[in-house]
């Protein structure tokens, strides 16, 4: 989110919203500061879950009241009760997975029990189905999490905050609406999730999933690119709709050298270490497909450090439909410990 919609969304906030009670701290700053991206046992919107830290939020309703983060064990004198990040996204034209990349800044409050909403700001795009989704999925826990474009919603949910029951009775049917949303949407466009998973290159197998994505080195190592936030919105999409399964996530256009390359130069990158250290998921490079043909191992060589467009496009699409197909009939497989 630039600086101008970051401002956008926080003056809507004080305006629209503000503290609902006199009780209540909202804690929030300038679109020009670098406050949010302090801890918020610090003083800041971040929250962390282990040693790994999530994207900053935009806001956060505060109590003062002792609270002890479960994640480092400290107590605190300011009490969370709500997060929220916001995106003017629906009024810039993003409908596709731009949508995502913000997602996990509220995942890591919602991992620390905090209830949290991912708000977008009412435009001519519609919220994509897979958010609700992805947020229905993510509130399972016991934690609630929202997506909505409504601020009257925000305000109900903060003025309940300070009583996590009451805040629940108050969420449930908002995390049950986003559920349906989705379900209907999954229904009338693939009839099921095995037929969503195949339209978004991921192949399902009896425990475990491999979902694959045009990644190359540059995207995490020039800062023009905003692949890393990308990546991590496409995992967590996956992770979360389908919880059952343990996730390869497979970047054709990388070997495991360029991935171990990675894990030394973005050591302390936010969106890496999400994408190395979260459960569940083990990111891949093609050389750890077993039976991968040379021809096609040569062709996406050739293409590691090319931008995805046109005929580059179209030769990458040929060469993953027969890495799929592949793993599909398993032709190829993972050549990886529990496979």
């Amino acid at each position: 989110m630039t600086r101008s919609s970051d401002a956008l969304i926080k003056r809507e906030l004080n305006s629209k919203v503000g503290r609902v009670r006199n009780d209540l701290t909202l804690r929030i700053f300038p679109g020009t500061s670098n406050f949010d991206q302090k801890l918020f046992g610090d003083g800041g919107l971040t929250f962390a879950v282990g040693d790994v830290s999530y994207g900053s939020c935009d806001a956060a309703w505060t109590i003062e009241e002792e609270w002890m983060d479960p994640n480092d064990g400290k107590t605190y004198r300011v009490r969370p009760l709500l997060a929220l990040e916001g995106t003017d996204a629906l009024n810039t034209g993003s409908t596709g997975n731009a949508q995502y990349q913000r997602f996990h800044h509220v995942l890591g409050a919602i991992r620390s029990g905090i209830p949290g909403v991912y708000y977008l700001k009412k435009g001519p795009k519609p919220i994509r189905p897979e958010l609700h989704g992805m947020a229905a999925a993510a509130s399972a826990g016991g934690v609630p999490y929202l997506v909505t474009d409504d601020l009257t919603v925000v305000k109900g949910l903060v003025a309940v905050s300070d009583d996590f029951n009451a805040l629940l009775e108050f969420a449930i049917p908002y995390v049950e609406a986003s559920k349906k949303i989705f379900d209907r949407y999954v229904e009338k466009n693939f009839g099921s999730m095995e037929q969503f998973a195949f339209d978004r290159s991921t192949v399902l197998k009896p425990s475990y999933l491999i979902k694959h994505a045009g990644r190359m080195v540059r995207n995490f190592t020039e800062s023009s690119q905003r692949a890393g936030h990308i990546a991590v919105g496409e995992m967590f999409l996956t992770k979360l709709l389908f919880a059952d399964s343990f996730m390869y996530y497979l970047f054709p256009r990388m070997t495991s050298t360029e991935i171990a390359l990675l894990d030394d130069r973005k050591a302390d990158d936010k969106e890496w270490r999400i994408l190395r250290s979260e459960e569940g998921v083990e990111i891949i490079g093609r050389d750890q497909l077993s039976g991968l043909d040379a021809s096609i191992d040569a062709g996406l060589k050739a293409l590691e450090s090319t931008p995805l467009k046109g005929k580059s496009m179209q030769r990458y699409d040929k060469l993953v439909k027969a890495i799929e197909n592949g793993l599909r009939t398993d032709a190829l497989k993972v050549a990886t410990a529990g496979t």
